[in-house]
């Protein structure tokens, strides 16, 4: 869990994902379009991936991936994220991390 919640503090926005999960893929896009580049971490291309999908589990990230961290703070899944988007505070909390300006 050290590891997982080690990595989400080292940058504004952190995803963890993998790499054939369709819902990963569009939470990733999304953030791209929003002028965000993300840390990625695909769980099951890391050699720890099993590892760290059981402490986001332990989080309480459900389901496991995608789950986003904003600022250090796990925000939560694809559902989360895009309700977010739709209600229009995911920019107010990119900003706040410092990872949009505009």
């Amino acid at each position: 869990m050290d590891r997982v919640t080690n990595l989400a503090s080292q940058n504004a926005i952190v995803i963890f994902s993998k790499s054939s999960c369709c819902m990963s893929h569009a939470v990733k896009r999304l953030f791209y379009e929003q002028g965000v580049s993300p840390a990625i971490y695909e769980l099951d291309e890391e050699s720890r991936g099993k590892e760290m999908e059981c402490a986001l589990t332990r989080l309480g990230c459900q389901p496991s991936v995608p789950a986003v961290f904003i600022g250090g703070k796990c925000v939560g899944s694809a559902n989360t994220v895009m309700t977010l988007h739709l209600n229009g505070s995911l920019k107010k909390l990119l900003k706040d991390a410092g990872a949009l300006w505009l």
